[in-house]
């Protein structure tokens, strides 16, 4: 069995490489996985590819396997599937979900992985990390049957919501977005897409995912009296002004964060992050999130691609990455 691998750093902001990396001895409770698939996360990746990490955020924003320190030089990324190569023989040769960075090998605790449901494609299962990113938003949000719901940003994260919303039985769901090709996203789901002017308001809920001010802003217009938006867009180093005038008060609206590296109270006390990542997976058996890769490229053009991405020069929901 291959002892070492080759694994993306952020070098300096900006900038990115692929360096080789030695594999530590796997010990009883491990697994050897050999990356199939990974993902690039547009948003926060790209964040972090830039250096646009807070420092008051470095250790709130440390992924679960991520060498180095913000911001650079950094080996970061958590959307990662692979075959179980060695380990437990429940799991060998099994694919596998792991909160992983761009890496050829790997070896983890078994605990860590999380195995790909027979009905999921590995080159699907690569969204599990943002798809638990809706789960758990939607637990926050707790919608009711025939709520009046938007999500407002259809990148990766606000399709997700959408994808995940299309199943609320009674709902009207509007995927709202400034640019019209994304129509093809809400289509894919069985959602309504709409531009911002079009949007319609009196909504009991709005998820927003755009990380604009002017989506915010939208979205706070777009609620009944009592409604409630759920914020999931992540700024980074950006500060962003919130309209609280106009009808905030009248209204009494209210925005609410919410954030995938704690389980909702809602559900923490039932649930922890293994069910939650379960069942991500078990709704990715729906074909329709395959809408959600919007490019591929092989791992050695990852220091190529990144940039790109990150820059918004190569658009992209989820970019996933092919492994020999």
């Amino acid at each position: 069995m291959e002892r070492e691998a080759r694994a993306f750093w952020i070098r300096s902001p900006g900038s990115g490489e692929i360096r080789d990396e030695p594999l530590p001895e796997p010990g009883p409770g491990d697994v050897v996985v050999r990356t199939l698939f990974s993902g690039v996360s547009r948003g926060t990746e790209a964040i972090v590819f830039r250096g646009g990490v807070p420092p008051n955020q470095h250790a709130v924003m440390r992924a679960p396997f991520q060498d180095g320190t913000f911001p650079a030089p950094v080996k970061y990324g958590y959307l990662n599937v692979g075959v179980v190569e060695e380990g437990p023989s429940g799991l060998l040769g099994r694919p596998v979900y792991c909160l992983y960075p761009h890496q050829t090998r790997y070896v983890v605790p078994a605990s860590a992985v999380c195995p790909v449901p027979d009905d999921v494609p590995p080159e699907r299962a690569v969204l599990a990390g943002t798809v638990e990113t809706a789960v758990n938003a939607l637990w926050d949000a707790a919608p009711l049957i025939g709520d009046r719901i938007a999500v407002v940003g259809a990148g990766m994260v606000g399709s997700s919501v959408a994808g995940v919303l299309a199943g609320f039985p009674g709902c009207r769901v509007q995927l709202v977005d400034t640019d019209p090709s994304r129509e093809g996203v809400a289509r894919a789901f069985g959602v309504e897409f709409v531009l911002p002017e079009q949007a319609d308001g009196g909504c009991d809920l709005v998820v927003h995912a755009s990380a604009t001010e002017a989506g915010l802003a939208r979205s706070l217009e777009l609620l009944a009296p009592d409604g409630e938006v759920v914020e999931l867009s992540w700024y980074g180093d950006r500060r962003v002004a919130v309209p609280l005038g106009e009808f905030f008060h009248s209204r009494r609206l209210t925005v609410r964060s919410s954030q995938v590296g704690a389980v909702t109270p809602a559900r923490r006390s039932r649930r922890g992050f293994a069910d939650r990542l379960a069942l991500a997976l078990r709704l990715l058996a729906d074909p329709a999130f395959d809408v959600l890769v919007t490019g591929e490229s092989p791992f050695a053009d990852l220091p190529t691609i990144m940039p790109l991405l990150a820059s918004g020069e190569l658009p992209a929901l989820c970019h996933r990455i092919t492994y020999q």
